[in-house]
């Protein structure tokens, strides 16, 4: 569904991203694993059309995404929650996921999200009038996948996830992953947290200074001490 190819990012003289390769196939859970400063959010944004690549091609579902804009890259079925999760704070929940599903303008559709949103996620259901930014570290994670499932993507790209969170929402979110790859979505999950990523994806790219340093199964990965170090 997503191949990167060769992908380049600079910034000025900075090299973040340095000829990365990277596979996602549909009804997959991929984790791209690293430490801070890889260039893992870099490549998040070449996917979402936030950055350009000073080389290399995103292609997705076949189509070259190069000249494509980043909003319509959202109507091709690409979703990107981001880190620091992108809320709206001083507005409620549900006006929170009316924004993640402004490209279905139809009434019935969006009100048709929201519920599976709130079949999700119960707790938003609770707090549906209150304002995001009064909502615990948890829950605003949660309305954040929830407004990226808004726009009914193909794909769902989550941009550390767990930052910050407590242990207990982290295995939270991934109950709510492994959900979401029962139900048939394809879902690239970039994260620090190698444990978390290694309990729900299927295969994992291991990214150090802007390069691919491994690519295996997650059990090889967490069964494997010389990977793991390079996460640490």
């Amino acid at each position: 569904m997503l191949e990167l190819s060769g992908i380049h990012v600079r910034y000025g003289p900075f090299l973040a991203v340095d000829g990365v390769d990277l596979r996602v196939d549909e009804g997959e859970i991929v984790g791209l694993v690293g430490p801070n400063g890889a260039g893992k959010s870099s490549l998040v944004k070449a996917i979402g059309g936030l950055v350009t690549p000073y080389a290399g091609s995103v292609t997705f579902s076949g189509e070259n995404l190069d000249r494509v804009a980043p909003h319509k890259r959202i109507g091709r079925g690409i979703s990107i929650v981001p880190e620091g999760r992108g809320l709206f704070t001083n507005m409620s929940v549900e006006e929170n996921l009316l924004m993640g599903g402004y490209p279905h303008p139809e009434a019935a559709r969006i009100a048709a999200n929201m519920e599976r949103c709130f079949t999700l996620f119960p707790i938003l259901a609770e707090r549906r009038w209150q304002m995001a930014g009064t909502l615990s570290g948890g829950q605003q994670q949660m309305l954040a996948v929830a407004m990226g499932l808004m726009s009914e993507p193909r794909l769902l790209v989550l941009d550390e996830p767990s930052l910050g969170l407590a242990p207990i929402v982290i295995g939270e979110i991934g109950r709510t992953l492994r959900k979401l790859r029962e139900g048939g979505l394809t879902v690239l999950l970039v994260e620090q947290n190698a444990k978390l990523t290694c309990s729900v994806a299927q295969r994992i790219y291991i990214l150090t200074s802007g390069v691919v340093r491994h690519h295996d199964t997650a059990d090889r990965v967490m069964a494997s001490p010389e990977l793991l170090e390079h996460l640490i």
